[in-house]
């Protein structure tokens, strides 16, 4: 007899499970194989993902909240803080020998926590501020919404993609606990003038973070491959923290990030510690308090086998694909690159009678490639990016004849036209005028219902966060990704 108090169903076996994992995951963009150019990181090296399963497996039920229990974690967090900070200029016999640093679970985290940081370092600033480019991650954005720091935002010329340092140091205020800048940013892949904006920093004596989550792990690569990045990491005076995600080009899997400080004084803030409580005495160097030792061993594994020859195979191969994929955007009528390539990103953009590139993002994933539509923002026009791999590099061949196909029926099915009423909502409405009703009716004429999957072509939604300002692409998104995230009872 079934027992019909039961909150959940009756246990399956293993098997059965695993068979229902597969079946969900059918359904998921490919994490392998160099078609994805977003969110994965795939270096195509074989073996290394059932390594860094093994690592993981070993390590999963590791607790990073106590050292002194698990002191296995702490060496292995030790040593991949210490490896960052040696391709990021750092160690012994640098300029910057006293480099310390923390293991987070991502670049959002390590972005929070440094500014968490700076603002903790002067609790005599009441109202603090960060100064950030307008290419900043929204991260430093969530970062300044959390702790309640003003975000002092600097425009980019549209010409560079970056800010003028000028700029930026006349953005500092007395209130200015941080300046930050990009090595290379995520949207367009260029390295911000780093050394510019560091010395204005130092020069008002606030503290300069270099976001090089996003590529900044095989900038000194392919510095070392003849290319010309220009100097961003400790090298740098006035540098005071950095941030890499392992979990992207140092292709751990996810998620593993470093922040670091350039020396122990600068990172004392970064902490948080309680007693006032029966319990035990909490001490946390990250926002996490328990935390598995699993992405960190996973980390570990990943950047002890592939080593630096691995990874400066790695940026080559990354490079060339990089180099590959530019020319066939180059090759065609219609689309222009928004900068020259110089780190692992392509960004192109359409030009005047150009195809209409969110149709063009939808044709591509027709033919197998997924690619990043990214929206028109301050004068900047609307963009397709490409974060490209090392796995990318034997597929490149193939791109520029998929990418003229794309391009080809993308002029065909024309522009996306949206109702002259829907245009008119989205360029007049304002947050808080969205009704429950109207955003159901809007999800609904766009193919976004409650626990539906997203449909196949996006190019009708994102004409129409096209065409709102940024608070209500916001609020439209937060929205409809609520129609999608329901419970499945």
């Amino acid at each position: 007899m079934i027992d019909e108090s039961r909150v959940l169903p009756p246990g399956i076996a293993a098997d059965v499970v695993l068979s229902e994992v597969r079946q969900l995951r059918a359904g998921d963009r490919p994490t392998h194989g160099g078609q994805l150019f977003a969110y994965v990181y795939d270096p195509a090296v074989p073996g290394l993902d059932e390594l860094a399963a093994a690592a993981h497996r070993e390590s999963a039920h590791v607790n990073g909240l106590d050292p002194t229990a698990f002191p296995s974690l702490l060496a292995m967090e030790n040593a991949l803080v210490g490896t960052a900070g040696r391709v990021l200029g750092a160690g012994p016999g640098t300029t910057a020998p006293d480099v310390v640093g923390s293991v987070t679970s991502g670049g959002t985290e390590s972005l929070i926590l440094a500014v968490k940081t700076a603002r903790d370092a002067h609790p005599e600033i009441d109202a603090p501020r960060i100064v950030v480019p307008s290419t900043a991650h929204a991260a430093f954005a969530k970062a300044a919404h959390y702790l309640r720091v003003a975000l002092d935002v600097v425009p980019v010329s549209p010409d560079t993609l970056r800010p003028d340092p000028s700029a930026m140091a006349a953005a500092i205020r007395p209130e200015t606990v941080l300046v930050a800048c990009s090595a290379p940013s995520y949207a367009h892949g260029v390295v911000d003038p780093v050394a510019e904006i560091a010395a204005a920093a130092a020069a008002a004596g606030v503290r300069c973070h270099v976001d090089a989550c996003f590529g900044g792990w095989t900038l000194p690569y392919l510095r070392r491959l003849g290319e010309p990045v220009p100097a961003f990491d400790f090298t740098v005076p006035g540098v005071t923290s950095i941030s890499v995600d392992l979990h992207k080009y140092a292709y751990a899997p996810k998620g593993v990030s470093v922040l670091l400080h350039r020396d122990a004084q600068l990172r004392a803030p970064q902490y948080f510690a309680y007693a006032d409580w029966p319990g035990y005495t909490m001490i946390n160097p990250v926002i996490a308090s328990t935390r598995s030792g699993g992405p960190i061993a996973a980390a570990y594994a990943t950047l002890r086998h592939l080593g630096d020859d691995g990874y400066l195979r790695l940026a080559e191969a990354t490079r060339d694909a990089v180099a590959g994929l530019a020319d066939a955007v180059r090759a065609i009528d219609g689309l222009r690159l928004m900068a020259e390539p110089e780190s692992t990103v392509v960004c192109f953009t359409a030009t005047e009678g150009g195809p209409d590139l969110f149709v063009l993002v939808d044709e591509l994933t027709a033919r197998g490639w997924h690619t990043q539509p990214q929206l028109s923002y301050a004068g900047l026009p609307a963009s397709v990016h490409l974060t490209v791999t090392a796995s990318v590099a034997p597929r490149v061949a193939e791109f520029g004849p998929a990418l003229a196909d794309a391009v080809a029926a993308a002029r065909t099915a024309g522009p996306v036209a949206l109702p002259p009423k829907l245009v008119a909502l989205a360029t007049s409405l304002t947050p808080d005028a969205l009704t429950p009703e109207l955003v159901a009716g809007l999800a609904g004429g766009l193919g976004l219902g409650a626990g539906d999957a997203t449909p196949d072509r996006m190019a009708v939604v994102n004409t129409l966060l096209d065409a709102a300002p940024p608070a209500l692409r916001e609020r439209l998104l937060v929205e409809f990704v609520g129609l999608l995230q329901r419970p499945t009872w």
